[in-house]
């Protein structure tokens, strides 16, 4: 996974009329967990630009003021309801022995059949949730959708890996290729459907 480094203070006093006074100077409030201890801190709304506004996940160094750096990974983050501004953001620690579960987006790769014939690709998961070691985890999972025919679905087990353990049952569909008005037979259907004596649907006789 990628890393970012987020230059910040940290903080000693956590009350509301400090956390305002930290907001109403661009700053955003922050916490990180799973440690030894709690750490509060405190950087520019910009310096999460990079970390909060995109699909990618990261994981994070907070070099703090103090010489001390920590890595984390984002937990959780508000907004203002009306402004969209960030109000707070927790991070945990994050430790090469020990795994983390993050949410990885997910990206086709290839071109479908059944899209080339007029399918509709849709999807039912844009992320999956993933448990690892942060040193093994990919940027995004790739999932290979050249094979897939008109009704055809890709499954999470169809992108499972040994680096990591997918946290979902697996009969969970990731995408599926879903007929449309303009779709057409696949040929490769029809021959195999004349290799094996049948009639294809589309050219079925008529009954008298």
């Amino acid at each position: 996974m990628k890393s970012l480094t987020i230059n910040a203070s940290q903080r000693e006093s956590v009350g509301k009329k400090a956390t305002k006074a930290l907001r109403n100077a661009g700053q955003v409030p922050c916490v990180i967990y799973g440690g030894d201890t709690i750490v509060h801190f405190a950087a520019p709304e910009i310096a999460f630009k990079n970390l909060v506004y995109t699909p990618d996940v990261h994981t994070v160094v907070i070099a703090l003021d103090n010489g001390t750096k920590i890595n984390a990974i984002l937990q959780d983050i508000q907004f203002h309801p009306v402004t969209d501004k960030i109000l707070h953001i927790d991070f945990v620690e994050i430790f090469d022995d020990k795994p983390i579960t993050v949410e990885l987006p997910f990206r086709t790769v290839g071109n479908s059949r059944g899209v080339r014939n007029g399918g509709v690709l849709r999807f039912n998961l844009r992320r999956i949730k993933v448990k690892g070691f942060a040193k093994d985890l990919p940027d995004v999972i790739e999932g290979d959708i050249t094979q897939l025919k008109i009704g055809n679905k890709l499954y999470v087990t169809d992108v499972a890996s040994d680096k990591f353990t997918i946290l979902h049952p697996d009969n969970t569909v990731i995408c599926m290729v879903k007929t449309s008005r303009t779709a057409v037979a696949d040929d490769e259907d029809e021959d195999e459907a004349a290799a094996e004596g049948e009639t294809p649907a589309a050219e079925a006789p008529a009954e008298a």
